[in-house]
């Protein structure tokens, strides 16, 4: 039962900032130029990776991964929280 909440979770963590990014970039397109538009579209970036891993047959490097957040991402983090326990 616990594992299959933490897969929900995750998957709603997932899809809210998915959403929020489309958001994010729909407000880049049509706000003006100006403070509003900086304060929704600044993000902030983490970076994880590169990560290689040589397996004498087989190499495989996975990265970079990063992970950009920005206001309109907690946004959408928010919304599909706010979904899933409103339909769950």
């Amino acid at each position: 039962m616990h594992r299959k909440n933490l897969t929900l979770y995750t998957i709603v963590l997932t899809l809210g900032l998915l959403i929020g990014s489309f958001l994010g970039e729909s407000l880049a397109r049509f706000l003006p130029a100006g403070v509003a538009r900086d304060f929704f579209t600044t993000s902030v970036a983490g970076a994880f990776g590169p990560v290689s891993i040589d397996l004498i047959a087989l190499g495989l490097t996975l990265g970079p991964l990063t992970l950009h957040v920005n206001v309109m991402s907690l946004v959408g983090v928010a919304l599909a929280a706010y979904l899933y326990r409103a339909f769950f």
